[in-house]
């Protein structure tokens, strides 16, 4: 029952096909799950797939098996809420993997065009100015860097030196080396702007910049290839955050993140050491060394990709 022809997605031509990318996500979701998962006999080597068998998600979302390879094949145009909310339970889906999963199967009319120029409120840069005890970044859609405070030009660079189009946390991340040194767990930060980068992608498919991110990275970046192939989604807004800076050595962070009120594709980024930390008092010396720390940024003053 898994010999229908797929979608046909190339990550390296930048095109974001929206029935290609649900196909993909449903694939590998099914890929990861095994029958003990979900309480179901194994076959063991009569099996030909990896993972549940599409007749084995359909009954166990209780659809038909046409019905769900229609759906896997891309076609979830018509397809209800409260399907997908019984896939979504037979999948194992997590809130962001599910929310994922609506958007790619009934995307939204958009009331602003995807590609507009993001904005900055006046009142949000001197709110960020303010903000002087810990790194503070706001953050739009594809993960551009739309502002931030001195202190995050001390602890990760300062992107003013960089062209407006570059100061982007894909292309930071994965295009430029000072970062993987910066980023104790790189792969772990990298996992998690991909991640990001999928939901942003579910959410607009036809933002021509963010296929456009999306296939330049592909070409430039075999790692990135890797885990946009995976389908991971994750809208992450809290964590740890370690950092091996420069001047001051290691950084233990606690990121906190909050959406916007009026523009959810909008997102400020804090950052904050505990109080009387290691952390805390390394943070503190960057801020006393002012200009310095902040070219020190990330290892050096950003130098221009290739």
């Amino acid at each position: 029952m898994d010999e229908y022809p797929e979608p046909v997605h190339d990550p390296a031509d930048g095109a974001l096909d929206p029935r290609a990318e649900l196909s993909e996500f449903l694939r590998t979701r099914r890929a990861r799950l095994k029958p003990e998962d979900v309480g179901l006999p194994d076959f063991g080597r009569y099996r030909r797939v990896p993972g549940l068998r599409r007749e084995e998600l359909a009954q166990l979302a209780g659809v038909s098996v046409g019905y769900y390879t229609r759906l896997e094949q891309g076609n979830g145009r018509h397809v209800s809420a409260e399907v997908l909310d019984a896939i979504a339970r037979a999948l194992r889906l997590s809130d962001a993997e599910h929310a994922h999963l609506s958007h790619l199967a009934k995307p939204k009319q958009k009331k602003k065009p995807a590609g507009r120029t993001q904005r900055v409120r006046g009142s949000l840069r001197t709110l960020l100015d303010t903000m002087e005890g810990g790194p503070a970044i706001l953050v739009g859609r594809r993960g551009d860097i739309l502002a931030w405070n001195r202190m995050a030009a001390a602890v990760f660079g300062d992107w003013a030196e960089l062209p407006e189009q570059e100061r982007n946390w894909a292309r930071l991340v994965f295009l430029r080396p000072e970062y993987r040194d910066l980023f104790v767990d790189w792969e772990h930060k990298a996992n998690d702007v991909v991640s990001q980068l999928r939901m942003d992608a579910g959410s607009h498919p036809n933002d021509p910049r963010l296929s456009a991110l999306v296939g330049e990275l592909s070409v430039k970046s075999e790692e990135f290839r890797r885990l946009w192939a995976a389908h991971d989604v994750k809208d992450k807004c809290h964590g740890i955050q370690r950092l091996h800076h420069p001047l001051v050595g290691e950084l233990d962070l606690r990121l906190e993140s909050f959406h916007l009120a009026d523009d959810h594709e909008q997102t400020l980024a804090t950052y904050h050491a505990e109080p009387g930390s290691p952390s805390a008092e390394a943070l503190r010396l960057l801020a006393s060394w002012g200009t310095d720390a902040t070219r020190a940024g990330a290892g050096m003053p950003p130098a221009r990709t290739a």
